[in-house]
């Protein structure tokens, strides 16, 4: 039924009474449609402006204490958000959903967007391919298109001890979602892992998921398979993930975090982890 809609809708371009339907269908069914992002040609001639070059600190090629700047071409995230999804992603406790080719998904609260600038970017001028190597996951030429998501680290210098957290690339598709709470927090579950549970969403479920909660690139649920192993073990899994399975792509908590930091938040994620009981 979504996909009849959005089909129908967007038959004529810039239909205003479209974007109000697509709205009003996220509220509600809590989630729109899943909207395939155009070429960036067709994307142009939609947003009716052309693209901008921003420069950021490229969090795959850099350390804590060599960022490496690198430029990018495409669009503030915000204007083809409100293209492609309406106003309705500006709600309240929105998510958007940017989903990878390889069923890599990053769920982002509406809210960042407002508190940081974000592009989708296209291209990266005078190289000669889109592509980046991704150091913590040990793979080289990585191909970044069709659409990359990219934060203005250089204005806001506090988001690069995140990492690559939240820089999905190989986005093909945007989704409007509502926050399932319920699943990181079941009924039961001690108020006080809260922050924790959305930490474990930043960090975590982009690959994997908490009761159906996260990502398709390895599903499995971690409130299930973490309650075997012990706090050792789950510790060299997302601290030195290299040591635990040599030749795993799987990157760790980000290394731009000071040391101690980077270690209470990993012994945070396991007591969370512990305690989330399993939703079948």
């Amino acid at each position: 039924m979504m996909n009849r809609i959005w089909s129908a809708a967007f038959g004529k371009p810039r239909n205003v009474v479209a974007l109000l339907l697509l709205a009003v269908a996220a509220i509600l069914h809590g989630r729109a449609a899943a909207v395939d992002l155009p070429d960036p040609r067709d994307m142009e001639r939609s947003l009716a402006e052309a693209a901008v070059v921003v420069q950021v600190v490229e969090p795959h090629l850099s350390t804590a204490d060599r960022p490496v700047p690198v430029q990018y071409r495409g669009w503030p995230a915000e204007r083809i958000l409100d293209r492609w999804l309406g106003q309705a992603w500006r709600a309240t406790g929105a998510e958007i959903e940017f989903r990878a080719l390889d069923g890599y998904v990053s769920r982002i609260p509406a809210e960042r967007f407002g508190q940081y600038r974000a592009y989708l970017v296209f291209e990266r001028p005078g190289h000669p391919t889109f592509s980046v190597d991704n150091r913590l996951q040990n793979e080289k030429n990585v191909a970044l298109g069709p659409w990359y998501l990219v934060w203005d680290n250089l204005r806001n210098p506090e988001l690069r001890v995140e990492g690559g957290t939240f820089w999905p690339y190989q986005v093909k598709q945007v989704w409007l979602a509502t926050a399932r709470l319920d699943a990181l927090l079941p009924a039961g579950t001690a108020a006080q892992h809260a922050k924790t549970a959305a930490l474990a969403q930043k960090y975590c479920l982009s690959c994997h998921q908490v009761n159906g909660y996260g990502g398709d690139k390895w599903p499995i649920n971690l409130a299930e398979r973490v309650k075997s192993l012990s706090r050792p073990a789950f510790l060299q899994w997302v601290l030195r993930p290299d040591l635990a399975r040599p030749g795993t792509s799987m990157p760790g908590l980000p290394d731009t975090m000071p040391t101690d930091q980077r270690a209470a938040l990993a012994d945070k994620l396991y007591d969370y982890l512990m305690t989330v009981p399993v939703v079948r």
